[in-house]
């Protein structure tokens, strides 16, 4: 980013907000802060935030109905909650209320920076992977609606991981795209999968959009490292995306 990170930081604890902040704003960051669920409510409609840290036991409105409101009203900017409940339902229900990442009080402030700074990486790559429509093989997907039109006319919804996988290879065409980048970008910190879980999405892929998944034509294996993209094997690159919907 050109300029810093906006962040906006929703914490009633004061002590525990004021080195937040100060942390935040040594590592460049640009902190606002809000100390209850409706005041956070208020400043998150106002715009124009990174990320936002919400923690989920709030005066007048708590955390995950603060997130579960904006996810409504249309707003994914990335979330991390924080909370005092760690157990493993409660961070379910977090994510479930559109949360990106979950941190259990107490934590580490190395930790706490390290996933502030995972959370804005990957939203720098979501902006920075091609948008609009995805044309190869016949198949028109349409990378913001997360749909595609095959080439045999059926219309299929891709699921999260399956868009955010078709989004980053198309970003890098031709170009062998490790495990761990995909991992990162396409998973995030919230939760630790397999190799084998990659593998899974990318089979489901190859019987979308391959005629042969036994023998892919665009989206290749490449032994020890990852996957590739292939637009078109014939040698005439398939047209960029643009902008819109599949037509």
């Amino acid at each position: 980013m050109n300029r810093p990170a906006r962040l906006l930081l929703v914490e009633d604890e004061a002590s525990l907000a004021e080195v937040l902040v100060d942390n935040l704003r040594e590592e460049g960051y640009e902190p606002v802060v809000a100390h209850d669920g409706e005041a956070g409510l208020r400043r998150w409609r106002e715009g124009g935030f990174d990320l936002v840290v919400l923690d989920v036991m709030l005066p007048h409105r708590d955390g995950t109905d603060v997130c579960r409101t904006r996810r409504a009203e249309g707003d994914d900017t990335p979330v991390l909650f924080l909370s005092a409940r760690g157990r493993p339902e409660e961070r379910v229900a977090g994510l479930e209320a559109g949360g990106d990442d979950y941190l259990a009080k107490p934590f580490h402030l190395p930790e706490f920076l390290l996933r502030v700074e995972a959370l804005l990486r990957r939203r720098a790559w979501s902006g920075a992977a091609p948008g609009g429509v995805l044309r190869f093989g016949g198949h028109e997907v349409d990378l913001r609606g997360a749909t595609a039109r095959l080439a045999d006319g059926r219309t299929e919804t891709l699921g999260e991981r399956e868009i955010g996988i078709v989004r980053l290879l198309a970003s890098r065409p031709g170009e062998a795209v490790s495990r761990d980048d995909i991992l990162d970008a396409v998973w995030g910190d919230e939760v630790f999968p397999s190799s084998r879980t990659i593998d899974n999405v990318v089979m489901r892929l190859r019987r979308l959009f391959e005629p042969d998944p036994t023998a892919p034509r665009h989206l290749h294996t490449v032994w020890g490292v990852g996957y590739r993209f292939e637009p078109d094997p014939t040698g005439d690159r398939a047209a960029p995306p643009e902008s819109g919907g599949p037509t």
